[in-house]
């Protein structure tokens, strides 16, 4: 990234172009370093209102005052160290003869920020695309590859500091969050003991009715990867990037690109209560769910694979004179065929997981009697069924890895 902010931009090019993609890059580390330093300060805040207050809140002081402060500490940072977003860029801080900055030019070019770099107007305005902060405190930004400065250990290095504390805080913050504690998880374990009883003496009386839920399961992952793949395939040539050209092809990518993400973000149990309420209860809307969701997530492996075929045999059958149909038919179904077969099938094996799932708000199949189950606190009922999946999902893997693996 450094080449393309900095290192790329040659003497000939107009003196706009160099400061913008200077202000670019300076805006990228900046803005990097105020979110690294506005996610540690609410952490911070949340464990100490926590710990000292015992409230639950990310805020300690009002927000304009942790702005200027955490614009401040990013300055600071920048100037006097290698920050997260200076290095993220592969960028240093120089003299202009090369050495390493003295204290009192770090000093000089902080306090000149103020007035050149944070307006923005410095490196807009600047001289050979440089700011004007830079300029006055004898200071340049450069790449990493370009300056030779002395390796210091890990901890020694603010950026690594600052990952490091970001992580631990991190850490602290979650188990806050989440309520973690170890104390009920090693001394509550006897409370669930009726459970794994119950578990353990399977009620074996249901066992040709969970056989009959169980395939149904298995028909409702079929059907929904089924009718996935028939609506993913095409979609895959539309979605990959080496193969729409031109502004009407990037629009159709960016837009069905963009249509996948949006639905492939959305749970499958989301989609299941949307067909419940659109078609009732039943299997049915548990197929439209793992559908939709497999049509989303297809599309998105395919397209993936499609964008990584190799060019050579598409560029000689297209040498020959064949229309796109031809080379899509000998130069880039043969190198897809085996990848989207194994992709098939793994996302098989993943609908028949999501099918016991989704029964939960009434999609159907053996799911569907598991949480009735549950519910009713009968689990003996419950524990049958929960062998039932737990044989099958392990056929089921067992089986699409030896052929993915022979696809492979």
């Amino acid at each position: 990234m450094k080449d393309r902010y900095y290192a790329g931009f040659m003497q000939e090019k107009p003196r706009w172009m160099r400061s913008l993609a200077d202000l670019r890059g300076r805006l990228f580390v900046f803005i990097t370093d105020a979110i690294a330093l506005i996610y540690l300060w609410t952490m911070v805040s949340y464990c100490w209102n926590t710990f000292v207050f015992h409230t639950k809140s990310f805020v300690t002081l009002p927000w304009w005052v942790m702005l200027l402060v955490v614009i401040e500490a990013a300055a600071l940072w920048e100037n006097f160290g290698v920050s997260i977003g200076m290095k993220l860029l592969g960028l240093r801080l120089t003299s202009a003869d090369g050495s390493a900055p003295s204290l009192g030019n770090r000093a000089l070019r902080y306090l000149t920020w103020h007035f050149s770099g944070l307006p923005l107007v410095g490196v807009m305005a600047a001289k050979d695309g440089q700011a004007w902060h830079d300029r006055l405190s004898g200071l340049r930004v450069v790449g990493a590859k370009d300056v030779e400065t002395e390796r210091y250990p890990w901890y020694r290095r603010s950026w690594s500091i600052a990952l490091l504390v970001l992580l631990i805080v991190t850490l602290v913050a979650a188990m806050l969050v989440t309520r973690v504690d170890f104390v009920k998880f090693f001394t509550g374990a006897p409370k669930t003991g009726r459970i794994w009883r119950a578990f353990l003496s399977p009620e074996w009386s249901l066992l040709g009715d969970g056989i009959r839920l169980l395939i149904v399961t298995i028909f409702m992952a079929f059907m929904a990867t089924l009718f996935g793949v028939l609506i993913a395939v095409p979609l895959s040539f539309l979605a990959a990037r080496n193969l729409t050209q031109g502004l009407l092809g990037r629009t159709v990518y960016t837009i069905v690109r963009g249509a996948m993400s949006i639905t492939r973000s959305i749970e499958p149990i989301i989609w299941a209560i949307i067909f419940v309420v659109w078609v009732r209860v039943g299997a049915f809307p548990g197929v439209l769910a793992l559908f939709v969701h497999s049509v989303a997530d297809l599309t998105k492996l395919y397209s993936e694979r499609l964008e990584s075929i190799d060019p050579g045999p598409v560029e000689a059958i297209r040498a020959t004179g064949a229309n796109r149909v031809q080379v899509i038919i000998y130069g880039i179904i043969p190198q897809i065929i085996n990848p989207y077969l194994s992709f098939t099938l793994y996302r098989w094996d993943i609908n028949v997981r999501m099918a016991t799932i989704i029964g939960i708000v009434g999609g159907g199949g053996i799911g569907q009697r598991l949480y009735q189950y549950t519910k009713l606190w009968r689990w003996s009922e419950a524990g049958l069924l929960m062998l039932l999946i737990m044989l099958v999902v392990w056929a089921m893997d067992y089986t699409s890895s030896r052929l993915r693996a022979r696809l492979g």
